[in-house]
């Protein structure tokens, strides 16, 4: 099995660990100091969020780091095991700091929400019956 390692870069290293453990997430202290947090989404997936300023020494000199509250370049996408859990994860991003991004989509076999995290990086929740796929 492969791991993902997901850099996203934020703005407030601490308000980001509040807003990524609310949702259910751990955090690797062995990863993580006052300029970065290693969040575990899963046993495969880890998200490493860096201040602007720390993401700045893993990029070639003078490379920008991207804001995604001015652009968006990706939608990080992770499954839930119900349509409940989806609602539910929004729910906590939501009260958590993170704002509502698209309407929730239902296609009777897939259903998803959105919301972005508290730098803008969007997130979709998704839930898919995979026996009712056309």
């Amino acid at each position: 099995m492969r791991t993902l390692f997901l850099n996203l870069p934020v703005t407030d290293v601490a308000a980001s660990r509040a807003f990524y453990t609310t949702l259910g997430f751990s955090v690797d202290e062995r990863f993580s100091d006052d300029s970065s947090a290693s969040v575990a989404v899963s046993d495969a997936i880890h998200l490493q969020l860096m201040s602007r300023e720390k993401m700045a020494g893993f990029v070639p000199e003078g490379t920008a780091i991207g804001d995604p509250r001015q652009a968006t370049a990706a939608l990080y996408a992770l499954s839930c095991d119900s349509r409940e859990e989806v609602d539910a994860m929004v729910a906590k991003a939501l009260g958590a700091g993170g704002s509502a991004w698209m309407p929730p989509q239902d296609h009777g076999f897939l259903y998803g929400a959105s919301f972005t995290d508290p730098d803008g990086h969007v997130w979709e929740v998704v839930w898919m019956d995979a026996a009712n796929v056309q």
